[in-house]
């Protein structure tokens, strides 16, 4: 399959209609409030839920059938799910036939992963890794849907090609309530690599190393571009380590929060000669610029976000910027054009004009047509009503491919210095780094403090009572949290939210990636819990 980095390939409005809901990796009632409710809609509908997290989130408290696998070892569970879809003649023999290819190698790499090998590494029963795999392949119209959970991982790309094998091996794609679904964690993050924010493509994910892709922009905006690909965020803080890289330009993100290895990340920012941030408020990042750029809020600008579902919608402004503070396409247009490149949009719509006359996945869409209702894409032309799932009929790759994938182990886990396995996440009224949620009276009333999540039995052994200040340490640092006991993680695990500076849970995460995605292991490391006596 084939589909636009992250997107879902169904509509929100079509989870109410699912028959049968595979939730991994993800908490949708807490870190995506919106989906979650549209999930509750199905589940009052009759949906059956099928949840695996190592956490007993409020879906897997509802679902039929929950299952609380070890961090890291999703691989074993999806794998033998698979086998236990072909071994049991469950697999939709039609559509393998006419719209994958590779399944024969796949299906010889699956016939040794049983349930009770998988059983070993997820800590999970046989019995109802096959029951799992028996819901989702019979059900009518099954989705998966998943978070970090499964990508924030040093095997994420391998994770989610292991989530698509299960969907070709089933049929469930390309059709209403159905797909794979990863679910965006921010307003407009889809929106962003639809934009190009990505060091290998232009906008509408096109290959830089396509050459009439390059020749179409260099045309349209009259310069010579760099056929070099550019580097992902972990190879610009490697750089910065080393001396190499020189200057940073950072907007709307907060990389001394948001990276792992919080000491790392710091002394990277520290190499530079220029660090220039530009946001809307004052956030750990800038504490480091040279320069600060104050930039406008959605409330305060013009333009369009792309959401989870790939809709393209109107942002309007309510308010005039305040104080010095501009829209984040006016910084960069004044500044293009001091730096002798003229930039003279009027306004985003004609941003947006030239976006899509440049990008055919967006071809159709213009202001006038998302005046009232956004449009989701591709939309090829201005007489296409936008595409509501993907891959209807066909993929855009041609057949859909079965990837062989093995167990690969997290880059760090639990060992004798370090016996419990850290797990990171957010909590339902702050938003990542906490920039602009821990400034908001109503969200810092219901959530304060940092805290860590404990099993009662960890607890128990380590002395450890509900409420009271722990230390928590891995190999990069430590920090303290309140201890909040109960059985809601695994035995084995802790789980502690991103969102508080005092307690930058990033201190401890370690700086390991995906080998494709350069997506950071944040879901697992080696971590100790000691009272503070």
């Amino acid at each position: 399959m084939s589909f636009g980095s992250g997107s879902m390939t169904n509509s929100i409005s079509e989870i109410k209609d699912c028959k049968l809901i595979f939730l991994i990796g993800g908490n949708p009632t807490e870190a995506h409030p919106i989906v979650g409710l549209e999930m509750k809609k199905a589940l009052r509908k009759g949906c059956t839920f099928v949840v695996a997290d190592p956490r007993r989130i409020w879906f897997a408290q509802h679902a039929k059938l929950y299952l609380p696998v070890r961090p890291g070892s999703d691989n074993w569970l999806l794998n033998a799910m698979a086998h236990v879809i072909i071994s049991e003649g469950l697999e939709n023999k039609e559509f393998i036939k006419t719209r994958t290819e590779g399944y024969e190698e796949f299906k010889a790499f699956v016939k040794d992963i049983t349930t009770e090998k998988a059983s070993e590494y997820t800590g999970i029963p046989a019995e109802d890794i096959r029951q799992a795999a028996g819901l989702y392949a019979t059900s009518e119209k099954s989705a998966i849907f998943y978070t970090l959970g499964i990508t924030e991982h040093t095997c994420g790309t391998d994770n989610v090609r292991t989530i698509a094998n299960l969907a070709l091996l089933t049929g469930h794609i390309g059709k209403h309530s159905t797909g794979v679904n990863p679910i965006r964690g921010q307003n407009n993050v889809q929106g962003a690599t639809d934009m190009g924010c990505l060091p290998d493509r232009m906008h509408g994910y096109q290959y830089l190393s396509d050459s009439a892709v390059v020749d179409k922009f260099e045309k349209a905006w009259g310069v010579k571009l760099s056929r070099t690909q550019g580097a992902t965020s972990p190879t610009m803080f490697e750089r910065m380590s080393k001396g190499q890289f020189k200057g940073l330009y950072v907007i709307g993100e907060d990389p001394v929060m948001s990276e792992p290895n919080q000491n790392y990340t710091i002394n990277g920012l520290n190499n530079l000669d220029f660090l220039v941030v530009q946001d809307i408020f004052m956030s750990e990042t800038a504490k480091y610029a040279d320069v600060v750029l104050p930039a406008a809020s959605f409330a305060e600008k013009d333009g369009t976000f792309t959401n989870t579902e790939r809709r393209v919608q109107r942002v309007r402004k309510a308010i005039n910027p305040i104080g010095n503070s501009k829209p984040d396409w006016q910084i960069i247009c004044e500044l293009s054009n001091l730096m002798g490149y003229k930039m003279d949009f009027p306004s985003p719509k004609e941003i947006w004009d030239e976006i899509a006359s440049l990008a055919p996945m967006f071809a159709g869409i213009n202001y006038a047509r998302i005046e009232h209702n956004g449009i989701q894409w591709p939309c090829p032309d201005t007489k296409h009503p936008g595409t509501k799932f993907l891959h209807e009929g066909k993929f855009t790759r041609g057949p859909g491919k079965f990837f062989v994938l093995p167990y690969r182990a997290p880059a760090e886990s639990a060992d004798k210095d370090y016996p419990l396995i850290l797990s990171t996440g957010r909590t339902l009224y702050h938003y990542n780094a906490g920039t602009m949620t821990r400034r908001s009276a109503g969200s810092t009333y219901k959530t304060n403090d940092c805290f860590v999540e404990i099993h009662q039995v960890d607890a128990s052994e380590l002395g450890i009572f509900d409420g009271e200040t722990v230390k928590i340490a891995t190999r990069r640092g430590e920090i303290t949290a309140r201890a909040e006991v109960s059985d809601k993680v695994k035995k084995g695990v802790i789980w502690i939210p991103m969102h508080f500076v005092e307690s930058a849970v990033n201190k401890l995460t370690k700086d390991a990636y995906d080998n494709i995605t350069q997506t950071a292991e944040y879901k697992v490391c080696g971590a100790k819990l000691e009272k503070i006596i």
